[in-house]
């Protein structure tokens, strides 16, 4: 489970001018195995929650519990950690290392495994494989991210995503990047994988097909959240 409360986020701003609120006051709840979209206009803060929910960043006021554990009572290597062991992420930007093939890119989150969950080289190694597979790209597994197309960097994207079976997975605009056949086929696949595997997943998008297949979709406007009952509420 997730749980924020109070979340405010402030930027200082030049001297004697009033700092740049962009979330304030946002309580959210999500619950183990939900499917969240979160919708809004541009600048309305929707990437600035995600990264406070994940604990890339610390709110200005507020508390996020994310797995049990309070992320302000934990310091930087702790939160590190936690992502490690229980968090994925799928970026708009792809976000793979130029340098290492398809295959490699999706090795990098099970090399970070904590001790206790580690696998062997092989192990390791036949998971990634077997997640480009379930992701189409069997005969892409030695090629370098310029060698792909967009629509296959987020394959990969998200096959690195599950790598590490996550209990909690952030998306942040997962198919912003792609053209709209290209976006419904990615937007389908990481349902469907999601739910294969009892993922909850958390969305920042503009795609109405990722909110409407979302179990509930909380809207946001000038750093303030609003959940709607359901996603047909909201979009």
């Amino acid at each position: 489970m997730i749980l924020a409360r109070n979340l405010t986020q402030r930027y200082p701003r030049a001297e004697g001018e009033r700092p740049l609120t962009v979330l304030e006051g946002v309580d959210l709840e999500v619950r183990d195995g939900e499917v969240v979209a979160i919708l809004g206009p541009s600048g309305s803060g929707k990437t600035t929650l995600l990264g406070l929910l994940a604990g890339l960043d610390q709110p200005s006021e507020g508390s996020v519990r994310l797995e049990g554990q309070c992320l302000a009572e934990l310091n930087e290597d702790a939160r590190a950690a936690l992502r490690a062991e229980c968090v994925g992420f799928v970026f708009q930007s792809f976000q793979l290392l130029s340098t290492l093939t398809a295959l490699e890119n999706v090795l990098v989150p099970l090399e970070l495994l904590p001790r206790q969950r580690a696998l062997s080289a092989a192990a390791a190694e036949r998971r990634a494989r077997e997640l480009l597979e379930r992701v189409g790209l069997a005969a892409r597994l030695d090629h370098y991210p310029a060698q792909l197309s967009g629509g296959e960097q987020q394959r990969v994207g998200i096959a690195r995503a599950f790598a590490n079976e996550p209990r909690v997975l952030f998306a942040d605009e997962p198919t912003g990047n792609l053209d709209r056949e290209t976006g419904l086929e990615v937007a389908e696949l990481l349902l469907d994988l999601n739910r294969e595997l009892g993922t909850t997943l958390i969305i920042v998008t503009h795609d109405l097909v990722l909110a409407q297949r979302s179990d509930r979709v909380i809207r946001l406007e000038a750093g303030r959240v609003a959940p709607a009952e359901t996603a047909e509420d909201a979009v």
